[in-house]
């Protein structure tokens, strides 16, 4: 196909067989998100949506906006106008913290574990939870017993079977094995969405796989994912619908089986062009 061709693809791309999961009220939503740092346009006009069961990539070259978007939704920028709505109510996140509390966590590149604290202790950061009765309330003990227990039991739903022991220091576990626990931590306190920051920069092969299994058991267990990665072949095998960010707007959402790599990084570059509303997703 010639640079000038147009793709055929519905702005909308649903997966072939998963048309149910899109038929159920957006659980995070963006509408025409506007975001400007002087005479730069960090966001232009950008609709996004996100569903439960699901995981929407989010890919682009550097300064496309992903980033931009995606502290947006979870209350590092505040745009400077536009909507943000959970389950259909408009929501102002003024801080992050506002973003966690209404049930979004993520996950970010540079993973915020302390390797000298055990994982239960990494599970439980800035969470921590004091022992029943007197002991906890007066002299303010921590319940390491039930918060080893209730680890184990996060990890235990996410399939990871390559950690087992909850009193294990963070500093003596593989890249890999941190990101399952910075991932775990998310997925023990998001209740509703995830947000991965790419979750597999400078792993292996082997430590790749792990997280990529574990993505897919976060949208099997039903909560909602966005996933951020600058790697093609990843985005291909977890994602659901892939949103394109290109020069601060949105070129358009694909999933894996309309668009090939190829034809994804074209779109992302502007050799070539979706044709709106031309439905074929």
């Amino acid at each position: 196909m010639s640079a000038s061709t147009k793709l055929p693809v519905s702005v909308d791309g649903i997966p072939l067989g998963k048309e149910h999961i899109y038929a159920q009220e957006p659980i995070l939503s963006g509408r025409n998100l506007v975001i400007t740092f002087g005479r730069v346009v960090g966001l232009d006009g950008v609709n996004v949506d996100l569903y439960p069961g699901e995981v929407l990539a989010v890919i682009g070259d550097n300064g496309a906006g992903k980033s931009t978007l995606i502290k947006c939704l979870t209350g590092a920028y505040a745009p400077d106008s536009g909507e943000i709505t959970m389950n259909g109510q408009p929501v102002t996140f003024k801080r992050p913290q506002d973003a966690r509390e209404a049930g979004i966590e993520t996950v970010y590149q540079q993973l915020a574990v302390i390797p000298a604290l055990d994982i239960a202790s990494n599970l439980f950061l800035a969470r921590e939870e004091r022992r029943a009765g007197p002991l906890g309330s007066v002299l303010r003990m921590l319940d390491k017993g039930g918060m080893k227990k209730r680890a184990g039991e996060a990890v235990q739903n996410l399939g990871i079977q390559t950690i087992q022991n909850m009193g294990q220091a963070v500093e003596t576990l593989s890249g890999g094995q941190r990101q399952v626990v910075a991932v775990a931590r998310a997925a023990a306190f998001g209740s509703k969405v995830v947000v991965l920051d790419e979750p597999t920069a400078a792993l292996g092969v082997k430590e790749s796989g792990m997280v990529l299994k574990m993505i897919k058991q976060l949208r099997d267990n039903g909560l909602a994912v966005i996933l951020i990665s600058h790697n093609m072949p990843h985005v291909w095998e977890a994602a659901d619908r892939i949103h394109i960010q290109r020069l601060g707007g949105c070129a358009g959402v694909i999933t894996p089986q309309s668009h090939d790599m190829g034809e994804g990084v074209a779109i992302m570059t502007g050799a070539k062009k979706l044709t709106p509303n031309d439905a074929s997703a």
